[in-house]
C-alpha cells in the first residue's frame, strides 16, 4: 500500500480483540476517516438507501459527499446498529439480506472513492478485493483476552461472555461466508494478520505503520 496515494485499510477483527480500537487509532495517525458498522448503518437509516438511492443522491446533489459525511458525524454516537441476535432455538441469527450486502458495498466504495480511510468490519476485505491501493488486515487475540475484555465493558460472567463471543464469532463467519463465498479465518484475505496477545493496541498500531511503511 503506498500511503502517498488515495488508499483504503479495511480491518476484520474478533469480538474482544481490540481491532476496533485499533482502528480508530490507526486512522488517527493517519489522519483520515474511520468507519465502522455503526456508522454505514446510520447513512442507511437516515437516507433509507438501497444501490439505486445511492446513484439518485449523487445525481441530485453536487454537494452529495458533504452532506454524506455530515450524516456520518450526526449519527456518530447514537447509531447502535444490532446485525445479530438470538433465535428461538437459541442459535445466533443473521439479520440482512443481499440487498443490505449490496447497499453496505455500494457505501463502502463510496467512502473510499472520495477519500482515504481506515474502515472496520463489513466485509471489507472482500470489498475492496480489486482496489489498486488497499491494505488488508486481520486483528486476532486469545479467547481468555477476548473474554476479559468484554468482562470490562460489561457486567458479566466469564460464562455470559464466553457464550457472547462464540455467537458473534458463528453469525460473523455465517455473514461473511454467505455473502462473499469465503471464510473470514482465511489469511489468504490479509495482507497482514495480528494476534493481539502480550500488544497493546498501541504496538499494533505501530506494527501496521512499520509494515506500511
Amino acid at each position: 500500500m503506498k500511503k502517498d496515494e488515495q488508499f483504503v485499510i479495511t480491518i476484520n477483527r474478533e469480538l474482544g480483540s481490540g481491532g476496533r480500537t485499533v482502528g480508530e487509532k490507526l486512522a488517527k495517525k493517519l489522519d483520515v476517516p474511520f468507519y465502522d458498522k455503526a456508522l454505514v448503518k446510520a447513512l442507511e437509516k437516515e437516507y433509507h438507501l438501497t444501490v439505486e438511492e445511492i446513484e439518485r443522491l449523487k445525481g441530485q446533489k453536487d454537494n452529495w459527499w458533504t452532506d454524506f459525511k455530515r450524516k456520518v458525524m450526526l449519527f456518530d454516537e447514537t447509531a447502535k446498529a444490532q446485525y445479530y441476535k438470538i433465535g428461538n432455538d437459541g442459535q445466533p441469527e443473521l439479520i440482512t439480506s443481499e440487498a443490505m450486502f449490496k447497499t453496505e458495498s455500494r457505501l463502502l466504495e463510496e467512502i473510499a472513492s472520495a477519500e482515504s480511510c481506515v474502515i472496520a468490519g463489513r466485509s471489507g476485505f472482500y470489498v475492496f478485493r480489486k482496489h489498486p491501493n488497499h491494505l488488508s488486515i486481520l486483528i486476532q487475540a486469545p479467547m481468555e483476552s477476548r473474554i476479559k475484555r468484554i468482562m470490562g465493558k460489561k457486567p458479566i460472567t466469564k460464562e455470559e461472555a464466553e457464550k457472547i463471543i462464540k455467537e458473534v464469532d458463528k453469525s460473523r463467519e455465517n455473514y461473511v461466508n454467505k455473502f462473499t463465498g469465503t471464510s473470514r479465518y482465511d489469511t489468504r484475505n490479509y495482507d497482514l494478520v495480528i494476534n493481539m496477545d502480550g500488544k497493546t493496541e498501541e504496538e499494533a498500531v505501530d506494527l501496521i505503520l512499520k509494515y506500511i511503511g
